[in-house]
């Protein structure tokens, strides 16, 4: 007789533990359809409803609630990285230059706590936890093959079948004509008129790579490493290179060891030296980087497409309101009075600037001071929890670590962290993190 049968007295009784095979489900789900905005923030918040409603009928039912689907430590570390995400959020609505703005994101931040509970439960056990891992993968690798498909042939299959769609149901494209004319990249099934694939492929190749390279060892991490490393480099910004080099770094060392390493940085090197000579998009995106070298502080300002002037302001944002900030999402709101060059057309175009482009800066400037050490805290938290993980716990929660660790990672520029977008993947890899680390004993 089985553990679990010793435990529940009945040999074909599903507990409540094992009721949340929905779970992984929904969260592979809600990351497929990000090339989808409108259509993965909806998921995700039917997510959190349904799991809102589920975790009260157990509430109902034996008393417990989500402690039966989710250890008490992973629900605890969950909540706090909840907390260190949404409170500084609340703490910047005391002085907003538009409050009810704040208030409106405040309150919709809610919907990410319930949320993050339904992604730590998607990995609360192995079976649960491989299927999340294993799906999140796949759908990388998936997203990868198109990208290819569409350097060679010219066109995404998968966006070309999501754009038929639409325009079935809407009469209209995903894209406007201007949009995929101005596409300046492999754009993938993201599509031209949202360039964040780079990005987001980036931040979530540590899955693939630790699940290929689980189960086909180092050929297949090698294969696959090259394939995202292609595709990055024709599709992703340079924001997104960086953070790739870190998965590689920490993931290709742990398998291949340091002279294999040594080998594929130097592959690496040449590859991107090939892909530059055969791509006049590549050449242009390394030519405006070499303008840092040679145009002074304009040149700076050109390579890094125009962000040292919006950090300038953003600074200037945080000088002004140094404890709380201009209020979430704000920045675009402040940032005509903090230009630091009104009388000049900016590099990106018309507009002002949206965010800060920068992990640090976007917290300070937007929640101050107060903002910064909430998020600090959450971070010295998830460092304390993996420190004093043993090395099981570890080694089930890697991916989700280093996918979390490489987006956070400050010395990088970044999309918004309290958009729907990026803050809907954010939560989502923190939870990842908290519900793999602190899985409990056995599972």
């Amino acid at each position: 007789m089985s553990m679990q049968n010793l435990v529940t007295d009945r040999p074909n009784v599903v507990t409540p533990r094992q009721a949340g095979w929905w779970a992984p489900i929904w969260v592979v789900a809600y990351v497929a359809l990000l090339p989808l905005p409108g259509i993965a923030e909806s998921v995700l918040v039917l997510g959190a409803l349904f799991t809102m409603l589920r975790l009260l009928l157990l509430r109902l039912k034996d008393g417990d609630g989500i402690r039966s689907l989710l250890g008490v430590p992973a629900l605890a570390l969950t909540s706090v990285l909840f907390c260190a995400y949404w409170l500084p959020q609340l703490g910047s609505v005391v002085g907003a230059e538009d409050q009810g703005k704040v208030w409106g994101k405040v309150a919709a931040g809610l919907r990410y706590l319930p949320f993050m509970w339904l992604v730590a439960i998607a990995v609360g056990t192995s079976q649960r936890r491989s299927t999340a891992f294993t799906g999140l993968a796949v759908v990388t690798g998936l997203w990868t093959l198109d990208a290819l498909l569409q350097a060679a042939l010219g066109t995404s299959p998968l966006f070309w079948s999501l754009d038929q769609l639409k325009w079935l149901s809407s009469g209209h494209g995903l894209c406007t004509v201007q949009e995929i004319a101005a596409a300046d990249r492999l754009p993938g099934v993201f599509g031209p008129c949202n360039l964040k694939f780079g990005q987001v492929l980036a931040s979530l190749s540590p899955f693939l790579l630790f699940v290929v390279g689980a189960r086909f060892g180092r050929w297949g991490w090698l294969l696959s490493a090259a394939a995202v490393g292609v595709v990055l480099v024709l599709a992703g910004s340079r924001a997104s290179l960086i953070t790739y080099a870190l998965v590689l770094l920490v993931s290709g060392w742990r398998l291949l060891g340091a002279k294999w390493m040594l080998l594929v940085m130097l592959a690496g090197v040449v590859g991107i030296g090939a892909l530059t000579a055969g791509s006049a998009q590549v050449r242009e995106r390394f030519a405006r980087t070499a303008m840092a070298f040679s145009g002074g502080a304009s040149g700076v300002n050109e390579a890094l497409s125009g962000r040292s002037q919006i950090w300038s302001a953003a600074l200037c944002m945080v000088r002004e309101h140094p404890v709380n900030g201009v209020g979430a999402r704000g920045f675009r709101d402040a940032y005509p009075g903090c230009n630091p060059y009104p009388e000049q057309k900016p590099v990106w175009g018309e507009g002002p600037a949206l965010h800060a482009h920068q992990i640090l800066l976007e917290i300070l400037a937007e929640t101050g001071v107060l903002g910064l050490l909430l998020w600090i805290a959450g971070a010295a938290m998830a460092l304390r929890a993996w420190i004093y993980s043993g090395t099981q716990a570890r080694d089930r929660a890697r991916p989700a670590a280093l996918a979390l660790a490489v987006t956070v990672f400050p010395l990088n520029t970044h999309l918004a962290f309290y958009s729907a977008f990026w803050g809907g993947l954010t939560v989502l890899l923190a939870a990842l993190y908290a519900g793999a680390l602190l899985a409990e004993q056995g599972d």
